[in-house]
């Protein structure tokens, strides 16, 4: 019998949801294959600067295997497939592989392997066509970009602007897919169920003042984040508004110091933060559950920005920079005003005051539709046309 292989870099805890409700819905023949068991035993994240491992089961409910012995999923040659692994596909009679995307070399020799072997290739990547970049690299880029794309069959996309990407390199409607990147929205809503009238006990736990108005940074701390743009826009939120914001920051990294350095600024003129650190999936919700909105500030180095899905999922109103795949699609069809140009921070402590102002909570936020199933149906379509 054929069968789909997902290969992916390593369990994932936003990917084995979907794994494990692709099983469940039973209409593909699927295994995952890991390069590596990255997460699944505490190790050190260089970014997040601390050693952890998820706190979820993140190999229950499907068929998977490992495949390699690849090194850190960031590391792009140290992620290669095993000797022999076209004669696996072979044997295991494989007629469609799903790639995660082109970030190390395991996926481009997939690919290649795939095409050489008359197996249907997929790709669900996250690159979005937001940033205009130009110079000798990006040509270089595209060139490579255009060859790894001949040897695909049905491109995934995540979101409007991953399509549009996509589309920019003469991809075809016929090729595209829907698969709207998610997050377990059930579990989270779960989560937000269970820590309703928790609110007090949580805010004095995580360091909130009872009656502050509450903006959470969830993430790393590193560039790409951009955390200090949002202790500049609380300063200017602050002094237009008279209301003085108090930031949780979430997680950790190699901005923390930097980051602290700015909040004793904004402190000693009326604000309050706090830094608990990394919280795992587990404890999460307790964040969403005790802020009042939450920023996501990033470049375009933040592809999409799955913590948005999270947040609105539990209920949490979001306010999201323009280069973030998740801001038109998420944040800018509920509230316009609720994306900023990536950067501006006058433009995101004006998004700031009109949330304050609105109430978050009366907006309608499309989240809903960024589910499970969209991924499955398209996924079980592709599998009905090309392996009937």
């Amino acid at each position: 019998m054929s069968k789909l292989v997902v290969l992916t870099t390593h369990p994932i805890q936003y990917q084995a949801p979907l794994w494990q409700a692709l099983a469940s819905d039973g209409r593909v023949p699927f295994e995952v294959w890991f390069l590596s068991d990255h997460g699944l035993v505490p190790s050190y994240d260089r970014e997040f600067n601390c050693t952890f491992a998820w706190d979820l089961d993140l190999l229950e409910g499907y068929a998977h295997r490992f495949v390699g012995k690849g090194r850190s999923p960031g590391d792009f040659w140290g992620m290669r497939l095993p000797r022999g692994f076209p004669s696996t596909l072979r044997a295991e009679k494989v007629s469609a592989l799903w790639l995660q995307g082109w970030q190390v070399s395991a996926y481009w020799q997939a690919a290649l392997a795939g095409k050489l072997l008359g197996i249907d290739v997929w790709l669900r990547g996250e690159t979005n066509n937001l940033r205009k970049v130009t110079g000798p690299k990006a040509v270089a880029k595209r060139i490579l970009l255009s060859n790894f794309f001949r040897c695909v069959n049905s491109f995934f996309y995540i979101g409007s602007a991953n399509r549009s990407f996509y589309e920019s390199y003469g991809i075809g409607s016929a090729a595209l897919w829907p698969a709207p990147y998610c997050v377990d929205n059930a579990r989270f809503r779960a989560a937000a169920e269970q820590n309703q009238g928790r609110r007090h006990q949580l805010r004095e736990r995580l360091g909130i003042p009872e009656n502050a108005f509450c903006v959470l940074f969830c993430g790393k701390l590193i560039d790409k984040k951009r955390p200090l743009d949002i202790v500049a826009a609380c300063g200017k939120f602050r002094d237009a508004t008279n209301v003085a914001p108090h930031i949780l920051f979430v997680g950790s990294g190699r901005l923390e110091a930097a980051v602290r350095q700015a909040c004793a600024s904004f402190e000693s003129e009326g604000g309050t933060t706090s830094f608990v650190g990394f919280l795992n999936q587990t404890e999460i919700g307790e964040a969403y559950a005790a802020a009042d909105c939450m920023v996501l500030a990033s470049d375009a180095g933040e592809t999409w920005g799955l913590v948005v899905n999270e947040a609105l999922a539990s209920g949490l109103p979001c306010v999201v920079a323009d280069l973030c795949g998740s801001a038109a699609d998420l944040v800018g069809v509920a509230d316009p005003q609720l994306v900023f140009p990536t950067g501006d921070t006058d433009a995101l402590a004006r998004s700031l005051r009109h949330l304050h102002d609105i109430g978050g909570k009366s907006v309608l936020w499309p989240v809903a539709a960024h589910d499970f199933k969209a991924t499955i149906d398209s996924v079980a379509a592709a599998w009905n046309i090309h392996h009937r």
